[in-house]
């Protein structure tokens, strides 16, 4: 039994909705479809995610909607017709996308996200419909009909526990299951999204929920490769990582597949295969618990940019009590989330999305340390990337780190600071900005050209 998730580049036009078909067809395991909104069908092209979204905040602002209603109709009219689906799924897409702008403004938290399903919602319709046509037996199913409930947080929600045991009946159901992603739906009926991106969530969430023995997430790349291809030329693509790696490498920049994505499948143990929608004969890359042979010590490369880091100096540091909890109080306190946390013995730094660094926290957090904590020296160092070599198998191979050494001092890199946590997966490089790139390649070079 299988879950299978296709992103928005998948389904942006009727020629990929035609492929989609066959890849869903071809195999009769495959029993849940979980879909996002149409995606670019070209690069100057608008994804109906982002048109929702200026149709919302045209409508809160009271102007006039029927233009953006109607190119919203029109992107589904098209697909529609191409497919020759007739006039009964177009009367139910746009009677839902027109009736968007009756919704209460006032004092409805949950007013954005319905907007933000609608793509999804919509399309599943769409798909459902499409399938049956063609003799496949499908029937759509909104979230709340397949209980998955989540929690009241607009934009970030979470499952209810109880959602896995409704979800599990599913597996009962005869035909082929078309799911909207992205969203669930309160215990009071409010519609409540993931956080953008969040179709992956709801394959994982599926395949958790009915026990799949395996999660198919096709995208418009062949799996996941070593390196950012739009940094390294032609890098290899990897076969399989862990739950663990490929965790390390989502945060650090890997956007293939969202991070939050992967807790729901590794909790109810499903590994999940990563494929190409334009080419589905490609093997992909298939995520596990752990690796079923031998693998290399460094599976991947990564690179982030935009953080900043606020370095702090106090002679004796390490034998002041309290002293760690003091600073992070005054972060928290701020409602400021940290990443990394290099230290010396009279020295810390803080390693922070550059985001949640405001003008006002800034100065706040200057305040705090020089007066309350009487620190020596403390100053923000900006335009930070971070690096990260991830592998499970670091840590039975000697000499990864100088390997690593060797390439940046080859490249006259400069290394900011250097993390490693007690897990051992992954090591992570602190550089400037402008560095970041030739980084990544001089790692790649030493790490798999060699």
């Amino acid at each position: 039994m299988k879950v299978i998730k296709f992103g928005g580049s998948s389904l942006a036009s009727a020629a990929q909705l035609e492929k989609v078909f066959q890849i869903v067809k071809a195999d009769k395991d495959r029993r849940f479809v979980v879909v996002s909104a149409p995606g670019k069908r070209h690069e100057d092209d608008t994804k109906v995610t982002d048109a929702l979204i200026k149709y919302y905040k045209a409508y809160i602002a009271e102007k006039n909607v029927a233009d953006i209603q109607n190119w919203i109709i029109d992107r589904y009219r098209g697909i529609i017709d191409d497919l020759s689906l007739g006039q009964g799924i177009l009367e139910r897409i746009s009677k839902s996308i027109i009736d968007l702008a009756s919704l209460p403004i006032e004092g409805n938290a949950f007013l954005y996200d319905t907007f933000l399903a609608a793509g999804e919602d919509n399309n599943a319709k769409l798909i459902a419909e499409y399938f049956k046509k063609n003799g496949l037996p499908a029937r759509y199913i909104h979230p709340q009909e397949a209980g998955l409930f989540v929690t009241s947080e607009p934009g970030k929600a979470r499952t209810l526990p109880s959602s896995y045991d409704k979800l599990e009946e599913l597996r009962n159901c005869d035909e082929v299951l078309v799911i909207p992603g992205f969203f669930g739906v309160t215990t009071e009926g409010q519609i409540c999204t993931f956080s953008r991106g969040g179709s992956d969530i709801t394959g994982s969430i599926i395949a958790a929920g009915v026990k799949a023995d395996l999660y198919e997430n096709f995208t418009d790349v062949d799996g996941i490769f070593a390196a950012h291809p739009g940094v390294v030329k032609k890098p290899h693509s990897i076969s399989e990582l862990t739950y663990k790696e490929m965790r390390e490498l989502a945060y650090a920049g890997f956007s293939v597949l969202h991070d939050e994505a992967l807790i729901p499948a590794y909790r109810g143990k499903i590994p999940l295969v990563i494929k190409n929608t334009n080419n589905p004969d490609h093997p992909g890359t298939k995520i596990v618990l752990k690796h079923t042979g031998a693998t290399i010590p460094v599976v991947g490369i990564a690179g982030d940019d935009d953080f900043v880091s606020i370095n702090i100096s106090k002679y004796l540091m390490n034998r002041e009590v309290g002293f760690g909890r003091k600073v992070l109080q005054i972060l928290e306190e701020l409602n400021i989330r940290w990443e990394h946390i290099p230290t010396g013995i009279d020295d810390m730094s803080i390693v922070l999305r550059a985001r949640e660094l405001t003008p006002i926290k800034e100065q706040e957090i200057i305040s705090q340390l020089t007066r309350h904590l009487e620190v020596d020296e403390v100053e923000i160092e900006r335009d930070l990337s971070i690096i990260m070599i991830v592998g499970e198998n670091m840590k039975s191979h000697i000499g990864v780190m100088a390997k690593a050494a060797e390439a940046f001092s080859k490249h006259h890199i400069n290394l900011e600071m250097i993390s490693q946590g007690s897990s051992e997966v992954s090591v992570m490089f602190v550089i400037k900005t402008e560095q970041e790139k030739a980084a990544v390649r001089a790692l790649y070079d030493s790490f798999f050209n060699s």
